[in-house]
């Protein structure tokens, strides 16, 4: 058994989260916050069978899509920064943990 965690832009939550239910996993959201953006994610925890956990990341990758956002050219993102046109970066896709599970209890 797995347990998986999955990290993905809240832009994207919905259709990750109806799509993993849709498929009959089961799954606990969570809210979460990046740390470089500081912009709102959701973390996604599901448990499954070790043959499921490649359906799992299928899902989760295509509904989890990366886009560019621009970012204020502000010494807060970029201490370096003198220039006031923003950058862009990269947003969106999810980041997976896949974690071997010992024992499971449903209680």
């Amino acid at each position: 058994m797995k347990l998986l965690l999955a990290i993905v832009n809240n832009d994207d939550a919905n259709y990750v989260n109806t799509g993993l239910s849709k498929s009959g996993f089961m799954v606990t959201k969570i809210a979460s916050t990046g740390g470089f953006l500081m912009s709102g994610n959701t973390t996604f925890l599901t448990g499954v069978q070790d043959d499921e956990v490649d359906k799992v990341l299928e899902i989760i990758s295509h509904f989890s899509k990366k886009r560019t956002v621009p970012i204020p050219a502000d010494p807060v993102y970029n201490p370096a920064s003198i220039s006031t046109i923003p950058a862009k970066v990269t947003v969106g896709g999810a980041t997976v943990f896949v974690l071997n599970i010992e024992r499971f209890e449903h209680i």
